[in-house]
């Protein structure tokens, strides 16, 4: 009886342990939880991340605006300054160098001129039929200042005859070109202006021609003086050498030097 009394157990809620739930559900509902909870972390990363990403983007493009910016800016500052400088450098060509290269010619025409007796051409000229006296007073006053700047002795008050004036003829005559042969040196004369000028000559040819050649070009003998250009040395000229003699027996360069003037 007892044991037909016995009843197997029922299965209720332990309300004093809060398990409402069966075993497979509570299980369920916490993957849930957890699921939700790993969404929502990774949609704060991503957020955050995206966010991060984007000020990174725009600092970048900001930087890049504030580089060209700034190359610009260095661009126009320079452009400014080469602006400049070409406006001084050409202030300088115009107020310097311009009026000194014509100082120069400008002496340099004197002295051929007095070397020459040519001194009637640095005056300004006077009109036909004017007066005699105030023409023959102008010249010597000129040739009187054109001898002060070259420190030469006072010209004389009278005028030479005619047949004592020194003419173009005095300047010798060269000789003629030859064709390019084995017995032809090309001589190269450099200028004090810059100017190169070339010319043949015969080997055999007297000496005397290259400063006959000077005299020819505008260059006096008694202001300007030969020399070789390497090495630097004065070039012995003497009438009965030639050019052979005096060591140009293959093509040359000679540089025409000013001699220092003294008192």
């Amino acid at each position: 009886e007892c044991s037909a009394l016995t009843t197997t157990p029922r299965l209720h809620p332990d309300f004093t342990s809060g398990n409402f739930f069966p075993p497979g559900i509570k299980d369920f509902l916490l993957l849930c939880g957890r699921i939700f909870l790993l969404l929502a972390l990774l949609t704060v990363i991503i957020s955050v991340t995206t966010s991060w990403l984007n000020s990174f983007k725009s600092s970048q493009v900001y930087l890049k605006e504030e580089e060209e910016k700034n190359k610009k800016r260095q661009k126009l500052v320079r452009k400014k300054q080469q602006e400049a400088q070409g406006e001084k450098a050409s202030r300088y060509i115009e107020n310097v160098l311009k009026p000194h290269q014509e100082m120069k010619l400008r002496k340099l025409e004197e002295r051929f001129y007095q070397m020459t007796g040519e001194a009637w051409k640095l005056s300004s000229g006077h009109k036909l039929g004017g007066d005699e006296g105030t023409s023959q007073t102008s010249f010597e006053t000129s040739n009187r200042e054109a001898a002060k700047s070259q420190n030469l002795p006072q010209p004389v008050t009278e005028f030479p005859s005619p047949a004592e004036q020194p003419t173009c003829k005095e300047i010798p005559d060269l000789p003629e070109e030859p064709s390019q042969t084995a017995e032809v040196v090309t001589v190269a004369l450099r200028c004090p202006s810059g100017n190169v000028l070339r010319r043949r000559f015969l080997k055999s040819c007297s000496s005397q021609v290259l400063l006959d050649w000077m005299m020819r070009i505008g260059y006096h003998t008694s202001l300007y003086s030969l020399s070789t250009s390497f090495p630097r040395r004065p070039l012995a000229v003497e009438g009965g050498q030639s050019l052979e003699d005096i060591g140009i027996t293959v093509d040359t360069v000679l540089i025409l030097e000013e001699k220092e003037q003294t008192n």
